[in-house]
């Protein structure tokens, strides 16, 4: 993979955490507006999070790098994005696909004892095309 730079977020943590992945997977925009994305079509998609905060665990990590690649991989990797539960009710546009990696990520960090925090979460569709998704409020 390509090393990719990102912009970054202030926040007050000791520790941050980056974490790049890639998958390839398939959507669709059943909107008027959406033009050629109302089409099946797929992308690799390439997902950096951030995750940051100040205790690390028992082990010495702040969050263990495998399981931010199977929360995010191993559910969204050569799938139809329009067939998951969280995208019903909604489009995956990049928007949206960046904001449900947020929110399931800081799900699991949530039940961490040490507490660490998702800052950030960039999601790149074509090489030219990325969305940031950062929570309106960073706990401290």
């Amino acid at each position: 993979m390509m090393q990719q730079f990102y912009p970054q977020t202030h926040h007050p943590y000791s520790f941050e955490l980056n974490k790049d992945m890639h998958l390839a997977a398939a959507h669709f925009i059943p909107a008027k507006d959406a033009g050629k994305c109302q089409d099946v079509h797929g992308h690799t998609y390439f997902i950096n999070v951030t995750i940051a905060g100040d205790e690390l665990d028992k082990t010495g990590f702040l969050v263990d790098f495998k399981q931010l690649k199977t929360i995010v991989h191993k559910r969204y990797d050569h799938t139809l994005l329009n067939d998951h539960d969280e995208f019903k009710g909604t489009f995956p546009t990049t928007e949206m696909v960046a904001k449900t990696i947020y929110e399931r990520i800081q799900a699991y960090l949530d039940n961490r004892p040490n507490k660490p925090v998702c800052v950030q979460v960039v999601v790149r569709e074509t090489p030219t095309s990325y969305v940031v998704y950062r929570p309106k409020k960073v706990a401290e």
